[in-house]
């Protein structure tokens, strides 16, 4: 694995050991960041199941003003820690060491907006992607700011609904076993 372009362009990142943890494939990373381009200088990022942290890090690389990255399982925090001292970032990011629901939560009381936020919980938690997309979705939450696009990555043999919520899905790249859903907020659509 390795940063695709920007200020820490082709260095190289680990990811936590074992099954748990699926990074995005270099190729799917730079088709998603190349399709977010236009909205990423000055986006603030939210990194959902961060995993290795790769997405949130390649946001920081092509300039994102911050990230805030959520995972609550060690092995995948010491690689998100690993990989931030290794690439010397030591400002701009958050790391939420809490459930995502749990981190939800607490930056809707922070009153923290995100113009984009990407989500990939381990294939095995499907259910997880519904949760995580109502949540955002729903009328209790305040996460989103106007304009902003939630991009969830799942298994091509895995569809996900079109809507949730508020949520409207308005594109769907396919690319190998992986598939890339994007929604923005229907109400301000």
């Amino acid at each position: 694995m390795r940063v695709i372009a920007g200020k820490y362009r082709s260095r190289a990142l680990v990811a936590p050991r074992g099954v748990d943890t699926r990074p995005t494939s270099d190729r799917l990373r730079e088709t998603l960041f190349n399709v977010l381009a236009p909205r990423m200088e000055g986006a603030m990022f939210l990194d959902l199941y961060a995993g290795s942290g790769a997405n949130g890090i390649e946001a920081l690389s092509r300039g994102a003003a911050g990230v805030v990255f959520v995972e609550k399982a060690a092995a995948a925090i010491a690689a998100i820690r690993s990989n931030l001292k290794s690439l010397g970032i030591s400002e701009g990011f958050q790391l939420d060491t809490r459930s995502v629901a749990t981190s939800l939560k607490h930056l809707q009381e922070q009153r923290q907006s995100f113009d984009i936020v990407f989500l990939d919980p381990p294939y095995k938690n499907a259910d997880q992607y519904a949760r995580t997309l109502e949540a955002l979705g729903g009328p209790q939450e305040r996460l989103l700011a106007p304009g902003a696009v939630v991009v969830a990555e799942h298994s091509r043999k895995q569809s996900l609904d079109e809507i949730y919520g508020s949520l409207q899905r308005y594109r769907l790249l396919e690319q190998g076993d992986a598939a890339l859903s994007f929604y923005r907020n229907g109400t301000a659509a």
